[in-house]
């Protein structure tokens, strides 16, 4: 039997390729359509784990059961220490500032 000449390879792998709609790679190139084929991992693997209950949505839940969350008192006794030194957030303003906007093409002139 005679060898068959690769350029006539070719072509039927082209000819090929067209007829099942898949990928013309001669080269061998990798493209990645293994991974972009596969089905998606995500939606598995959040209805694997179940979700998570913390301290706040247990109370938030129907019922008069609730529970302390230690963590939440701590912080609000941090945050109470800070304000008593003087260390806290500052208080939000009951009005609006002075509206430097107006005044910003005479700043750039000067800058």
């Amino acid at each position: 039997m005679a060898a068959v000449i690769p350029s006539r390879l070719a072509a039927l792998n082209r000819l090929r390729c067209e007829i099942f709609q898949t990928s013309y790679n001669p080269t061998s190139v990798r493209t990645g359509a293994k991974y972009l084929r596969a089905r998606l991992r995500g939606p598995s693997m959040v209805q694997y784990y179940p979700e998570e209950l913390t301290v706040a949505k247990f109370n938030r839940m129907p019922g008069s059961f609730k529970i302390q969350d230690w963590a939440e008192y701590q912080r609000l006794a941090d945050v109470e220490e800070k304000k008593r030194r003087g260390k806290g957030a500052p208080k939000k303003a009951k009005t609006q500032g002075p509206n430097f906007w107006p005044m910003m093409h005479i700043w750039r002139a000067i800058l």
